[in-house]
């Protein structure tokens, strides 16, 4: 599954102030994340990626993703339980004058198409085991 979202960032706001969105996904695991900057926003735009409390992107919990007119991906393996598979988007721009948008987009699909053998099942396989 592949979930995409446009979010615009106002003008003139500070990590205080800043916006946030609600990104409704599915259970899974998160293979990866893609956050595209637009052009001339100068590195002004900062993007944090939350799941309630706790900061999945960027790690540094001081830190916040910035760029300009490019793409910054990464590779995850963040798994989404049912019932809790809400991220928000934390976004601000420092640019006095301009909004921009950004596109966010999380890559997710089963564990079990990630990760097919568990370590008891490699375990076994490597000891020879019929158990």
């Amino acid at each position: 599954m592949f979930f995409s979202f446009n979010i615009d960032v106002t003008h003139d706001t500070s990590e205080a102030t800043a916006e946030e969105t609600e990104l409704k996904l599915a259970a899974g695991v998160i293979h990866q994340i893609d956050c595209l900057f637009p052009v001339n926003s100068n590195r002004e735009i900062h993007v944090k990626i939350m799941q309630a409390a706790y900061q999945l992107w960027p790690t540094n919990r001081q830190g916040a993703v910035r760029a300009n007119n490019t793409v910054i991906s990464t590779r995850e393996f963040y798994e989404l339980i049912p019932g809790s598979s809400i991220l928000t988007v934390k976004a601000w721009n420092t640019h006095a004058t301009d909004d921009f948008m950004i596109s966010v987009n999380i890559g997710l699909l089963p564990k079990r198409i990630l990760q097919p053998f568990s370590f008891k099942e490699l375990l076994k396989a490597a000891l020879g085991s019929e158990e």
